[in-house]
Parts: structure tokens; C-alpha cells; sequence
């Protein structure tokens, strides 16, 4: 098992990558070229700033009983389709249950946007939230781990 983040603007990158290290985890972010990121724990792979460059080198470094933090629905759900488990930085973890619902309201949302009309805008991270996402995120480890 590894742990692949989706670092482009992941809010939760320290504290996977602590959790990693701390359990010798391997890990792994990737990004594109918009965003340089280092670490002294985790493998980084930068890719091209194209479109989806960063959701194809995650699926294709993606294996079966792996963990890949995103919050993309769209990569979610091709993940899901591999036997990977996939969580966002939330802490919702994806299942292929609520994953059509999910990808219904994301296109209805870009539909409004592209006609104009806002949609909700995210809040602020609270700590809240980040304690939120690292006891869910330290649940799905151990649920892989004991698999």
C-alpha cells in the first residue's frame, strides 16, 4: 500500500505526509508545473501543467489497495474503478454508491457556471476540518492496513 496525493492545491498535504512518515508509509504527490512542491518524506512527481496531466500519472501510479487523497470527483471515480480507495481532504471517503450523485451535481454546477450564474463559493479551512479529515483519513489507513 502507498499513499498518492493529489497536491495541486491539497489543503491536507502535511498531514498525510506526517501520518505517512510516522507509520513508514510510502508516499507519493503529484503536481504540475504550477505548483512546486518539496518534501523530505514523500516522492514528488511533477507533469505537465495540461489539462488532467496530474489525474493521468496518478492513475497510472495507482494500484490496487492504495489510498489517493483528491478532490476530484472525476479521478474518484476511475480510482474507484481500480480498487483504490479514494478520500478528499473533507474527509469523505468515495464510494461508487454516492460517486454518480457526486459527478451529477459537479456537471450541474459547471453547467451554471458556464451559463453565468455563481455557485457557492467554499469556506474557509477551519482546524475543525482538518481534525475532521485526519481521524477519517487515519480510520481508511487502518481499514486498508487490516485487508
Amino acid at each position: 500500500m502507498q499513499i498518492i496525493i493529489d497536491a495541486d492545491a491539497c489543503p491536507v498535504n502535511d498531514i498525510v505526509i506526517s501520518f505517512a512518515r510516522t507509520n513508514a508509509i510510502p508516499c507519493i504527490m503529484v503536481s504540475d508545473m504550477n505548483h512546486v512542491l518539496k518534501s523530505d518524506y514523500a516522492t514528488v512527481y511533477t507533469v505537465d501543467k495540461g489539462r488532467d496531466s496530474a489525474d493521468f500519472k496518478i492513475m497510472k501510479l495507482a494500484q490496487k489497495g492504495d489510498i489517493v487523497v483528491t478532490q476530484d470527483y472525476g479521478l474518484a471515480s476511475l480510482l474507484i474503478s481500480k480498487s483504490v480507495y479514494a478520500i478528499h481532504p473533507s474527509g469523505k471517503i468515495y464510494d461508487s454508491d454516492s460517486m454518480d450523485l457526486m459527478l451529477y451535481e459537479r456537471f450541474m454546477a459547471q453547467k451554471a457556471r458556464n451559463e453565468g450564474k455563481r455557485t457557492k463559493n467554499m469556506s474557509k479551512r477551519t482546524k475543525q476540518d482538518n481534525l475532521t479529515f485526519k481521524t477519517a483519513f487515519e480510520q481508511l489507513v487502518t481499514k486498508v492496513m487490516t485487508k
